[in-house]
């Protein structure tokens, strides 16, 4: 897959992960990826529901160690 940014949101309670994901898509253009690491277990459904609503792609997500990877693809 090809990443275009990386977002730490590690440590980061609700709602910060999604406002930083919102800020870093943002600077993207559509088609990139964005992928987000965070350890908050609410962001697995926020963040879905999220790109959903924005007309973003969920392409995938997977959890590693308590360290939640979402891989965003910019609509």
């Amino acid at each position: 897959m090809d990443v275009t940014k990386v977002l730490d949101a590690k440590g980061l309670a609700c709602p910060m992960p999604i406002v930083k994901t919102k800020k870093a898509i943002n600077e993207l253009d559509s088609g990139q990826v964005l992928e987000v690491h965070t350890t908050d277990k609410g962001a697995k459904n926020d963040l879905t529901a999220w790109a959903k609503s924005g007309g973003h792609e969920m392409l995938k997500d997977t959890e590693e160690d308590g360290v939640l990877k979402f891989w965003i693809k910019k609509g």
